[in-house]
């Protein structure tokens, strides 16, 4: 569905200011969370610190199950910090977007951006091979990614490389992507429809609604999971 942007030009290249917006949004409520959250660490948790407690052991769990311990520790704290990156970003659309006079939707989900999910698909992917080359060496690195278990795979384990970055990126962006799309076509078949519109549209958007808003948690628990998986498969550990 094409929308009307606003973009501006710096050093020869085009932004959009729809994903600048968004995203340091998403990051700022991160950075704020995370702040108001563990103000007041104590030995007697407070509810808050219970929440960032039960995130990062929950994030744990997952690193757990597909890392060894010492791939874990040196995960965990990306792998914090991306999962609540990607939840607030995945959830921010579909309860908050403003739009501009011009119509140009200035705040929405930022993964809801080819471009976003794209380029956090690349950091992860990078961090993994570079685990990989760090934990078996350049040379056993490139044998374990193309040449196992045989040589002959060779031309099957360049697709799966492919296929991997594009499994990670793909799904995050057309999940989120698709639930934003879907509530503006409700919202706008509840507006041209009038009164019946409205009263037809309501239990269906907020129905889409806390499904998307379930989809968007799923989401970044399974992008953080795929990324622990291909690292423990770069490094040699699966």
């Amino acid at each position: 569905m094409d929308e009307p942007t606003s973009t501006f030009e710096l050093l020869g290249l085009t932004f959009t200011w729809t994903t600048i917006v968004s995203t340091l949004l998403a990051m700022s409520l991160v950075v704020l969370l995370a702040a108001v959250l563990t103000r007041k660490v104590a030995v007697r948790p407070s509810r808050g610190q219970n929440v960032i407690e039960y995130v990062l052991d929950f994030v744990k769990g997952i690193l757990g199950d597909q890392l060894p311990s010492n791939l874990a520790r040196q995960f965990g704290l990306y792998s914090f910090t991306l999962f609540l990156f990607l939840f607030i970003a995945n959830e921010m659309g579909l309860l908050l977007q403003v739009k501009l006079g011009n119509d140009v939707t200035i705040i929405k989900s930022p993964t809801a951006d080819p471009l976003i999910a794209f380029t956090l698909a690349i950091m992860s992917l990078m961090l993994a091979h570079g685990t990989g080359v760090k934990t078996l060496g350049l040379g056993g690195y490139l044998k374990n990614m193309f040449f196992k278990p045989y040589a002959a795979m060779f031309p099957l384990n360049v697709v799966e490389q492919v296929t991997n970055f594009l499994t990670l990126a793909l799904r995050l962006f057309g999940n989120i992507f698709a639930g934003e799309l879907m509530l503006n076509l409700l919202a706008s078949m509840a507006f041209s429809w009038h009164g019946f519109g409205m009263i037809a549209a309501l239990p269906l958007e907020m129905a889409w609604q806390a499904f998307s808003l379930l989809i968007g948690g799923i989401q970044a628990y399974v992008f953080v999971m795929l990324t622990a998986v291909f690292t423990a498969q770069l490094s040699g550990e699966e």
